[in-house]
């Protein structure tokens, strides 16, 4: 078995949705007032939708009731400003991708700072902790019940965040409810946000298929019903072939495996009272547990 080799990861770019390409690549500029992120206060990090750098943090995020998210301060050396051809507005790209985020202005004294970075939803993506500066990897994995999923990859070295969601549905931010009627298409599922210079994506696809059952169709354990399948969601190429070795070397063990394959779409955020579930009821996964495979 090959060796995973950490400090030497870089992950491959995200791939993008037709609306993120048209903004973040051919810089165009998403409606004002439709932008996900617009009226949002959680606590934590934006992350660039299409590498993954730690861009700005919450606390530098402020309401500047132009339509669009709007923060004062950048984290040191993630932001670049480029003038426009026309030498009218300064553009800010990601330091990374060069990923196009919208523009920055000053002198309109909203805040101290003097500063309105002007970025459009799109652009972002959200991670709920203060993270450091520096890229950051995002896997998307389902296993069964999401609160046993979680549990386990919160407690691996470079895991920064894990969040209890839903993805591979046919509606737009559904409910808990929604998805148990199993009607909506979605599967439990949880974002995994990672320290590429502490783990890789390579041994999180084989921690996951070591904590639950990849061989059980349509659950986990006594959890059934087809939200709760096993479904592997690539974000990139390079993640679909990790994932799809993996897969292969379980067939050639003999196991049956079940576990789908399938390219990401969009996630959403369970209700809160699912995140951390586990941590803050101090008790154990029910149908998950460890059983080693590599």
């Amino acid at each position: 078995m090959e060796k995973d080799s950490l400090s030497q990861e870089k992950p491959a770019y995200n791939d993008l949705t037709a609306q993120e390409s048209k903004v973040i690549i051919s810089k165009s500029t998403e409606h004002p007032f439709t932008g996900l992120y617009e009226k949002f206060n959680a606590k934590g990090t934006y992350l660039c939708k299409q590498c993954g750098n730690a861009l700005y943090h919450s606390d530098a995020k402020f309401d500047a009731g132009c339509g669009w998210p709007s923060f004062d301060e950048e984290i040191t050396g993630a932001v670049r400003r480029v003038r426009d051809a026309d030498g009218m507005r300064t553009e800010i790209v990601c330091t990374n991708c060069g990923g196009h985020l919208g523009h920055v202005f000053t002198g309109e004294q909203f805040t101290p700072k003097n500063t309105r970075h002007c970025v459009n939803s799109v652009s972002l993506d959200f991670v709920p902790e203060v993270l450091p500066a520096g890229t950051y990897g995002t896997a998307l994995f389902a296993g069964g019940c999401f609160w046993g999923v979680e549990y386990f990859l919160q407690k691996e070295p470079g895991v920064m965040a894990v969040v209890s969601g839903f993805t591979g549905g046919h509606i737009k931010n559904p409910s808990y409810r929604e998805v148990c009627n199993g009607n909506t298409g979605h599967a439990e599922t949880v974002k995994v946000t990672y320290d590429t210079k502490r783990t890789s994506y390579d041994k999180l696809v084989k921690l996951f298929l070591e904590i639950h059952d990849p061989t059980q169709v349509g659950g986990q354990g006594p959890d059934t019903g087809d939200q709760y399948r096993s479904e592997i969601f690539w974000k990139n190429e390079e993640q679909r072939k990790t994932a799809a070795k993996y897969l292969a070397l379980l067939r050639d063990k003999g196991l049956k495996v079940a576990t789908r394959l399938t390219k990401a779409s969009e996630f959403y955020p369970a209700e809160e009272y699912h995140q951390d579930y586990y941590f803050r009821n101090g008790k154990v996964p029910y149908c998950h547990g460890y059983t080693k495979r590599f």
